[in-house]
Parts: structure tokens; C-alpha cells; sequence
């Protein structure tokens, strides 16, 4: 006890040091102190604040962090009492961003000292940092009821979990602003509160670089622009602002892995920056990297459990990963969710898609066309989806149904056309067909498959093998790349007898396929093999 008093009062005695506008002076003055009385836990203190100090300091680089961590260490073992030097230590490793060892400081704080207002304030900052935000707010509670009047800090992380995680209504803006307004009233109070208005005052003294930087990037002066955000770092290094618009300038140069860094080294300042999270997915996603981009998009879903868009882009990267399960889960999480009807209708479609392309599910697929068309009655592509659904299941009166209604919302539609032309060519009607597709091209000249059907009805069913041939070559005339218009013009060309020809179409199909998958390869190999074998 008597060593606990003896602390508390040589702590009054030192406040020059916190004076010093030199911290290096400051740091080199202590560590003589020390040299002289090792043992000094007094001194250990305080050369662990000023390290601290050091490493907060917005003009210098971050350093100095397991040095502080060591003389805290050291001091504690004279004072193994006190609350604040397991703050400080905490504090420290918070800083160094090792959250779990933190938490297990503050903890002990708060043990020793139940009214340690710091303390359930970083709690609540490490638990932030982790995406638990009821216990967030619970510490957040805990620290102001410790300390009512200096308590603005944990207001403000309050006011910022409100307006990150929660339901948009009028009650929690109510509570939003409410706990905004207790911020500024209490910010007078509160020291700690005041110097980090300070600090994001002095960011203000770097606006003309930011400028200066933006004119550069503008004038195409890409690598002078990323030395001047560099530099400015180097004097800010907790200036989130830069670090994401150097990782943007990184990101659009193709630096990919110098964007990631950037957009972690801000997301470590503020674990809330939705901004720096979205941009880290998009990274990963650019790259091909989609186990990382998962696991973003699953960080901001922990941040933001009501954004309905994370869900869905996270869905759509679980589909293109083959995990069809999962996608379909975080579509109907974000169906659930729906922010706004014409937004949720284009996800009530792709997962529509996803059940009938990927699971063969047409009821499912169906069900979800049905709740798109609710939400946006007069959107075409819903019909159009809906209709093939009804043809997969083999309802052709459906299907029928649900284009016509299509062509009474948008009669020159080539799409609905040419699917009519399908349905009809299924059902054996090849007249009502060919009058479908000849709409659908009049209505688009360009439409490529339009002209493929038409041509395989002409060749297949009517035997007109050369207008065939016209048919499927104005197919490849818009769209180069249609390995079965080719394949088809290969079958038209060998029924004529060029044998020479035919291969030729039958191989750039084959080099085709391999990239669109329109076919079957053993088909097309087969062709080119009967070429030859009679």
C-alpha cells in the first residue's frame, strides 16, 4: 500500500516530462534516469508513457510499442496493485493491435479497479475491433457509468456502432443522435476525448498535399502523386484518409498487394472503415483471390449485419466458387433484407437462376421469379426468366402465358420473340415458329441466336440447306465467337459436299467450345471424324 501511494505521489512530481515538446530528448532523459536508479518503477512508467507518446505522435513514424510494453512489465512487478499500469499495458498492446492480450489487461484493470473508465472503453474499442458489438455496447455502458461526465469517447463509439450496424429507423436514429448530442456535451469533461479532436484537427494542416496529390493524379503524374501520399505518412501515420487513397492509386496502377496493405493499415486505425473494407474486397475479387474476398465480405457482414449488398456479393462469389449452398443461403438473406424493391427483384432473379441453371430446381427457380415479379411487376427479364423456367418444366401453356403478357408490356421485344420461336419449335408448331424468329430479327437484326434457330429449322425441318447456310452465316457475322452457329454452318456445308470446308468450321467450332461450352467436344469430333470415314 505504502508503495502504491509513494507511485501515485512521484507521479504528480514528473508532469515536465509530459511537457517536453521534445519526446526524443524527453526519452533519452529517462533512460539516463534509469541507468542511474534501474530499479526506479517510477521511472520505468515513464519512460513506457513516453514511448507511447512516441508512437501516438502524429508526426513520427510508429515505433517504440514492445519498448513501452517492456517498461510497463517492469514497473509492474513493484506495483502488481495497480489498475492503471495493466491499463497501460493493454493499452499498448491494443495499439500494437494484439486485441485478444489487451482484453486479458484490461480485464485485470477492471478487477483491480472496478471504475477504470479507460479501461471499459478500450474493451469496448477491442471488442469493436473484433465485430462483437453487444459486448461493445455493454463496455461502452460500463465506462460511462464509471465516469458520467468524461465520457464522450464512449458516446461517440456508441453514436458510430449505431450508425454502422443497426437497423435504418426512427428509433435508432433517435438514439444515434441522441448519443452524438452526448458526446458534444460531455466532450469538455472528458481529456482524452479532447485530444483526439486535437489530433483530427492537425490532419487538417496536410488538406494542400491531399490537393496537391488529387492534381497529380488527375494530370496523369501517377508515381509523383504516390511519393507525395507517401511522404505525408511518413508525417501522419494514422491518417486513415491516405492510406486508402494511396492503396485506390495502387489498386488502379495493377500494385495489387501494395492496395491490400494500404487498405489493412487503415482498416487497423479504424476497424469500422467500411470504405477501406470495400475496396480490400474488390481487390480480392480483381485478383481471383475469392477465399479472401469471402472472408471480407464476411468481415463487413459482422460490421454491417443489415446491408443487404454484402450478402449478395458475397453470395455471388460462393457461386462462382461452386458453393451453390451457401450462395443461395446469402440470397435469400439479402431477399430478406430487401433495401429497395427494384434492387431486391434483380436478387430474387439471379437466385431464380442459380436454382434453375446450378441446383435443376424449377419449382424453387419459379417461386423466386414469382417474388420478383411482385416487387417489379413491368421488368421484362423477369418474364423472360419465368418463361424458360415453365419450359424447363415442361409447362408450355405457362411459358406460353407469360410471354404473351411480356409482348403486352413490350411488343417489339426480340427476346420474347425468339423464346416464343423456341417454345413453338418445341412443341412441334414450325410455322408459328419461323414467324417468331422473323419478328425477333426484324426487331433486332443483330440478334445471332434468332438467326441460329431459324437456320437449324431450315436445315433440319425443311431441308433449304443453302438459305440455311445464309442464316447461320449471318449468325457468325454478329457474333464471331458462336462456336454452335459455326458447328451448325459445318453441317450445313458438309451436306452440300465440301468435306474441306466443313472440317475447317467443325475445328474453329471445337477451338471455340473450348471456351464458351456450347457443345458437346465428342459431337463435334465426331463430325469431323464421319467426314472421313465414308
Amino acid at each position: 500500500m505504502f508503495r502504491l501511494l509513494q507511485y501515485k505521489d512521484r507521479a504528480k512530481k514528473d508532469k515536465d516530462y509530459k511537457s517536453t515538446s521534445n519526446l526524443q530528448r524527453a526519452i533519452e532523459k529517462c533512460q539516463i534516469e534509469l541507468a542511474n536508479d534501474p530499479t526506479n518503477a517510477d521511472l520505468h512508467i515513464k519512460l513506457g508513457d513516453l514511448y507511447i507518446a512516441w508512437h501516438l505522435d502524429i508526426h513520427q513514424a510508429r515505433q517504440y510499442i514492445d519498448e513501452a510494453i517492456t517498461e510497463y512489465q517492469r514497473a509492474l512487478e513493484s506495483y502488481i496493485d495497480s489498475d492503471s499500469i495493466y491499463f497501460k499495458i493493454g493499452m499498448a498492446f491494443y495499439y500494437k493491435n494484439e486485441i485478444d492480450k489487451a482484453i486479458n489487461y484490461f480485464n485485470l484493470a477492471v478487477e483491480k479497479n472496478p471504475k477504470n473508465a479507460n479501461a471499459y472503453y478500450l474493451l469496448a474499442c477491442c471488442h469493436t475491433r473484433k465485430a462483437h458489438f453487444p459486448d461493445a455496447m455493454d463496455f461502452t455502458q460500463k465506462a460511462i457509468e464509471a465516469k458520467p461526465l468524461a465520457s464522450s469517447r464512449a458516446h461517440y463509439l456508441r453514436y458510430n456502432l449505431y450508425r454502422v450496424m443497426s437497423v435504418k429507423n426512427f428509433k435508432v436514429t433517435l438514439l444515434r443522435q441522441k448519443e452524438f448530442l452526448l458526446s458534444l456535451l460531455t466532450l469538455p469533461f472528458d481529456k482524452f476525448a479532447i485530444r483526439s479532436v486535437i489530433k483530427m484537427i492537425s490532419y487538417l494542416q496536410f488538406m494542400p498535399m491531399l490537393m496537391q496529390g488529387w492534381l497529380l493524379v488527375a494530370r496523369n503524374n501517377i508515381n509523383e502523386a504516390v511519393d507525395l501520399y507517401k511522404e505525408a505518412l511518413e508525417k501522419a501515420p494514422g491518417f486513415i484518409l491516405l492510406y486508402c487513397l494511396l492503396g485506390d492509386i495502387y489498386r488502379a496502377m495493377g500494385r495489387y498487394e501494395d492496395a491490400i496493405l494500404e487498405y489493412k493499415m487503415a482498416i487497423i486505425v479504424d476497424s469500422l472503415n467500411i470504405t477501406a473494407y470495400r475496396s480490400l474486397c474488390a481487390v480480392y475479387e480483381e485478383l481471383g483471390d475469392l477465399d479472401s474476398a469471402v472472408e471480407s465480405y464476411l468481415k463487413l457482414i459482422e460490421i454491417q449485419p443489415n446491408a443487404a449488398e454484402f450478402y449478395s456479393n458475397l453470395a455471388n462469389i460462393l457461386y462462382l466458387k461452386g458453393e451453390t449452398k451457401a450462395a443461395i443461403s446469402y440470397y435469400q438473406n439479402a431477399i430478406t433484407l430487401n433495401p429497395r424493391p427494384e434492387w431486391t427483384s434483380i436478387i430474387a432473379q439471379t437466385l431464380g437462376y442459380v436454382f434453375q441453371e446450378a441446383e435443376k430446381n424449377t419449382d424453387a427457380a419459379i417461386s423466386a421469379y414469382h417474388s420478383a415479379y411482385l416487387l417489379t411487376p413491368t421488368d421484362i427479364d423477369i418474364f423472360i426468366n419465368l418463361g424458360s423456367a415453365f419450359y424447363d418444366k415442361q409447362e408450355y401453356n405457362n411459358a406460353l402465358t407469360v410471354y404473351r403478357r411480356a409482348l403486352e408490356i413490350d411488343p417489339t421485344n426480340a427476346k420474347i420473340h425468339c423464346n416464343l420461336g423456341f417454345l413453338h419449335w418445341g412443341k412441334g408448331d414450325i410455322d408459328e415458329a419461323i414467324k417468331e424468329y422473323e419478328l425477333s430479327i426484324k426487331y433486332d437484326p443483330t440478334y445471332d441466336i434468332a438467326y441460329n434457330n431459324l437456320g437449324v429449322i431450315y436445315l433440319d425441318d425443311l431441308g433449304r440447306v443453302q438459305h440455311a447456310i445464309e442464316l447461320f452465316e449471318k449468325a457468325i457475322k454478329f457474333n464471331p465467337n458462336y462456336a454452335l452457329a459455326h458447328y451448325n454452318l459445318g453441317r450445313s456445308v458438309a451436306i452440300k459436299g465440301d468435306k474441306v470446308e466443313a472440317a475447317k468450321l467443325y475445328q474453329v467450332a471445337m477451338d471455340l467450345n473450348n471456351v464458351t461450352n456450347e457443345l458437346d467436344p465428342q459431337e463435334i469430333q465426331d463430325k469431323i471424324q464421319g467426314l472421313f470415314d465414308s
